[in-house]
């Protein structure tokens, strides 16, 4: 058995990234860790937010995706644009302020305060598998 179980996501300040993500998930509050500031997700994987500049390594963005229910992707959605946050219905961001309907459920990119783009996506890519 092999499962996907934490990533360390590198921020410029660890405890505005993670606090970021995690209330735009709509998450518990980060908590610290060691040298981390960890937000959990449903399945038990973590994103484990440290500062770059602690581990002497550049600030590069990154892409995280997250499969998440309709409800969700509404309070998602719903989050983004209370707060004016810039929102694109693609990864290179050449169809700003929509959502896709990709595999035939609804998809947005965002960006968090360091550059990294963030998804929200209700059906997996290349859609549900038949049983």
């Amino acid at each position: 058995m092999i499962q996907f179980n934490h990533t360390v996501v590198l921020a410029s300040d660890k405890h505005a990234g993670a606090g970021f993500l995690a209330e735009m998930l709509g998450r518990q509050a980060p908590r610290a860790f060691g040298p981390f500031v960890v937000v959990a997700l449903d399945n038990g994987v973590t994103l484990d937010y440290a500062n770059h500049a602690d581990y002497g390594l550049p600030l590069t963005s990154t892409h995280l995706a997250f499969l998440v229910g309709e409800a969700e992707f509404d309070e998602i959605l719903g989050r983004i644009i209370e707060r004016g946050i810039d929102y694109w219905a693609d990864p290179m961001h050449s169809r700003p302020g929509r959502i896709n309907t990709n595999d035939g459920g609804r998809g947005v990119y965002f960006l968090d305060p360091d550059g990294h783009n963030l998804e929200a996506i209700t059906v997996p890519y290349g859609g549900w598998p038949t049983r």
